[in-house]
Parts: C-alpha cells; structure tokens; sequence
C-alpha cells in the first residue's frame, strides 16, 4: 500500500521505522507532506543564499530569519496549522525568486533552487515527490536526514537567541550551507559524515549563543526552590521554553489579579534573577509536555503555548489554548508580535480573570538552577566531593520526557543510582526523577537540573571546567557517564555537539533514532562507542566499571 506521508523524526515514530498513515504526534498526511515541501523550498533558497555567498553577496538578516523559523516550524509538535505552512512556502519562493536575479550562474544549482508556484493545487502536486523517501540510497537518505534534523534543533536555539537580538552570521551561513549540501548528489557518505560532524561544531556555537543570550538578559541561574502547587487566585500557564514571552506575559499581567504559572520546559525560567521581581510569578504546575490533556484540563485557566511541544487540544480546553511564535493549531487563537516586537495579552489576560483558580494536582517544592555558572560557584565544593570519594560519578540524564512506557526506564534508573553518584540533567527528562527525594551528597543535591534542553550547552562547560581542574588530557577520563533520552531533533544537535567535543560511549534511549540506517549507526558506533539502553541492572553495572 503506497505511504499516505513518511516521517520518522522523532524517538516515538510509528514501530520505530516510520509513521506513514498520520503522526503519532497527530499530523495529518497533509500536514506532513506540506512541512516536507517548506523544507524543500528552505533547501532551495539556502543554496541560492549559500551561492551569493560565495559570490561575496550579503545576505540579509530578514532572510536568515526566514529559514530558521522554517526549521523550527517544522520540529515535532510545533505547529499543526496548515495554512501556516502553504503561506510559508509561497513567502520562501518569492524571495527566493527575488534572490536569484543576483546569481550570476545557475546551471550548477538543483531543482529545489529553481522550482516555483503559486498556487495551493501545484504545492499539493509537488509536496508528494520531495519527502524523505525522495532519497532512494538508504545510507544517503540517513546522513542527510541525520543533518538536516541537526540543524532543525540549531534553528531552534538560534530563533531563541533572535528573540533577545542576538545572532550570527557564521551559524546562519552553516545552516544554510548545510541543507544546500543535502541537494548535492555529488558528496558521498564520507562528505555528508564530516558535515555532519560540522554541524555539531556549530551546535556547541548555537548552545553558546543561546546561553550568552538568556543569561545577558535575564541573569545567570542560581539556585532555587520552586512551588509545585496552587494558590487561590486565577492563572495563565506557559509552556514552550521562549523566555521572551514569559517576559511579556509576567509585565502585563502585573497588578491584575493573576498568577503565572510555567509548564513541561518552562519551569527553568524561575531560575533567572530577572523574572524573580515579579511576584504573580508563582509556581510550576505539571509535569512534562506529553502530560498536558490531563494537566491543561484541570489547569482551568488559559494556556500559553510559546514554541514546540503542544499535543492536539481536546475540545473541552482547546478554547483555552492560545498560541504564539512558533507554535499553531487549527482553532486556536494565535497571538503574533506588532512591529515593534511586542505582543499584546490582553485576551488571555481577560479569559484567565473570569476562570477559577487551578485545580491542586500536587504540593511541595522542587529545586533546579544548577547552571554552568552556579555550579562552577560550587566548583571547590564539588572537586572535595570527588576527591574524598564522597562522589563516586557524575550521571548526564538529560534530553526529552515521552509518552512510552519504555521510559520508565529512566525513572528506575535514577532511583537504582547508587548513593554516592550525582545526575546532571536539562530538557524534560528530569520530570522522570526530579520529584524524586534522593537527597544529597554533603549538601550538593543528587539531581542538578541545569535548565531547559535549551540549556544543554551547562552540562558541557561543566565537564569541561572538571577535566581543566582534575588536569586531564580527555573529556573521558572524567568519572561521568552519558545516558541520554531523546524524542525530537534538539535533542540531535545536542548529540551532535556533545561527538563534537569528543564525549564517547554515549547511551541513547529509550531507542536508538529510526533514521539511522544500519551502516550510519555502525559508523557512530565503532567512532564514538554510541549505545543503546538495555536493562536498568546491566546498565548500571556497565557504567561503574
């Protein structure tokens, strides 16, 4: 029977091979064919852009921004709108068009570069020859999606950084280079391997930008307990991870009665100095992102989806839903920026003042906020620990929360840790243990959260300032081990960067990706020692070798 759509992205695709009736994320064939032709488009404008370049044309920072949100439209559970995406796709062709009149050679650019229409019917008609099956070779077809799922997380850090004026042409000119060479039938595998460890060069670069962006403008994290249930007062819940949204919201809804609460990816956002002036800012409510029908049910109030992460709304809250930036669905109200870069929340506001309070669905604190710089802060601390044997090795847990039930897996994990061993952890997949009371090692608590997936990048400068301290030649000698649970394509620059910086031996959960073909797994795994997960006992007698 012929595929109605394929996609195999992200960890929970359909048999771990591919989703090709509808996503198991809920996008619809239409959907999935439309996303791949706006990635098509991006693959043709970035060679028209990458081609100016290398004609020492400048590239404008409109149009840099332009294939970023692209990219970040597209990661899993962002955007289920598909008008977004056709308007998308006609706003992508007609600079492209704009563009090409400065080539001053085009015969050695491909299809994607020159292809354009106008209407609806012919993107219909061309969406169904552009997907990931176009790629016939299986090991090309890896590697290229391998890099283009790296570069769609490095457009999520990247759009973040946009949003507090930071960018950089080096990364943008990357991006773009990197999904013109996915066009290019001339590289071989041996190529598109070593862009694909260029992309996580510049994913560290992302990471950094990011973190020089977030902790310029909000401060740096310190640490701090977080209030995980409710007050009597109406709310507003955030989810997403865009710090700039959180920002608008907690300055218009001073003074008006109503609590903001984060959610899933959010949470870290209490961590930052900056936001802890506002005093409506109160708490966490939920848990990570594939929990949230439940959660935004008994929430009552309204929710503010700021990037990815959203599950197709239940009709008895989709009311309640509204979106913004990155994130749409069909139905929902979506609230963009005016000129000057600045959103207008009344009407969530007005909504969240007539609901009732949130329902409690838990109580207590949790605490997070261990970042690169508070934990270099605790750096003699942390070394004494280490040298006394007090602790015996340091567990990366960080990466994505999902719905399967494989990943109770990390859950058992953190729990079966010996006493004497610390996890490290950023993106959802602390909630799987971050509520946990595993106490603390000579006051250094056993689960340092660092942030958001977003925030990644602290786990490396940390290793990193350990190996300088303990005068060490490798990352590997460090007594830390990486095992990581990933679901969409951040989580792949994150890998990307973490091979970048030499870290090997990796575990990568709950499944390895379904778009590594056997011959490109091998390479990474005889390269760089990449594993899978196998039972909890095994796995942690492995480690403690």
């Amino acid at each position: 029977m012929e595929n109605k759509m394929f996609c195999y992205q992200c960890q929970e695709t359909a048999g771990c091979k591919g989703c090709t009736v509808s996503g198991v994320c809920g996008k619809t064939p239409e959907l999935a064919n439309v996303q791949d032709l706006l990635i098509y488009v991006t693959k043709g404008l970035s060679e028209v852009t990458t081609t100016l370049r290398k004609q020492n044309v400048e590239v404008s920072s409109e149009v840099n921004h332009l294939v970023v949100m692209n990219l970040f439209t597209t990661i899993t559970n962002a955007n289920f709108d598909n008008e977004v995406f056709y308007q998308r796709i006609i706003d992508t062709l007609m600079i492209k068009e704009s563009l090409l009149a400065n080539v001053s050679d085009r015969s050695n650019l491909h299809e994607a570069a020159l292809w354009s229409a106008t209407t609806k019917e012919a993107l219909d008609a061309k969406a169904s020859f552009v997907g990931v099956l176009a790629t016939e070779n299986e090991d090309v077809r890896s590697l290229r999606e391998l890099i283009l799922y790296g570069v769609k997380g490095l457009a999520a850090y990247v759009k973040h950084a946009n949003e507090l004026n930071y960018d950089s042409e080096d990364i943008n000119a990357f991006i773009q280079k990197a999904l013109a060479a996915t066009l290019d039938d001339s590289l071989s595998s041996n190529d598109l391997v070593a862009l694909t460890l260029e992309a996580g060069k510049y994913g560290v670069d992302g990471m950094a930008l990011l973190d020089t962006a977030n902790t310029s403008t909000y401060g740096n994290p310190e640490i701090t307990k977080v209030n995980i249930g409710v007050g009597t007062n109406p709310g507003i819940l955030i989810s997403g991870h865009d710090l700039r949204d959180l920002e608008q919201l907690l300055e218009q809804t001073q003074g008006t009665g109503v609590d903001v609460y984060t959610h899933s990816e959010m949470l870290p956002a209490h961590y930052y100095p900056e936001f802890k002036k506002y005093s409506n800012f109160v708490g966490n409510y939920g848990n990570a992102w594939w929990k949230q029908k439940e959660e935004f049910e008994s929430f009552n109030g309204p929710i503010l989806m700021t990037t990815n992460c959203i599950v197709p709304p239940k009709d008895s809250y989709k009311a309640r839903v509204f979106t913004t930036g990155m994130a749409g669905f069909a139905g929902c109200s979506h609230i963009e920026k005016d000129e000057n870069g600045k959103k207008d929340f009344t009407a969530i506001i007005e909504m969240a003042k007539k609901c009732p309070a949130p329902t409690q669905i838990e109580e207590g604190e949790i605490v997070g906020g261990f970042a690169h710089n508070q934990v270099l802060a605790l750096a003699d601390q942390v070394v004494e620990a280490v040298k006394s044997g007090a602790i015996k090795k340091f567990f990366v847990m960080a990466g994505c929360d999902g719905r399967q039930k494989s990943r109770e897996y990390y859950t058992d994990f953190a729990k079966a840790l010996p006493k004497d061993t610390v996890i490290m952890t950023a993106g959802c997949a602390k909630y799987k243990y971050n509520k946990l009371n595993l106490g603390d090692i000579n006051g250094i608590p056993r689960v340092l959260d660092a942030g958001q997936c977003n925030d990644s990048y602290s786990l490396a400068v940390i290793a990193l300032k350990l190996k300088e301290v303990f005068g060490l030649e490798d990352i590997n000698e460090l007594p830390i081990a990486f095992n990581i649970a990933w679901y969409e394509q951040k989580a792949v620059i994150v890998l990307l960067a973490l091979l970048h910086l030499g870290v090997k031996n990796i575990h990568l959960g709950p499944t390895l990706p379904a778009f590594l073909s056997p011959n490109v797994a091998n390479v990474l795994v005889e390269n760089f020692g990449i594993a899978g997960i196998g039972t909890v006992e095994d796995d942690i007698k492995l480690f403690l070798e």
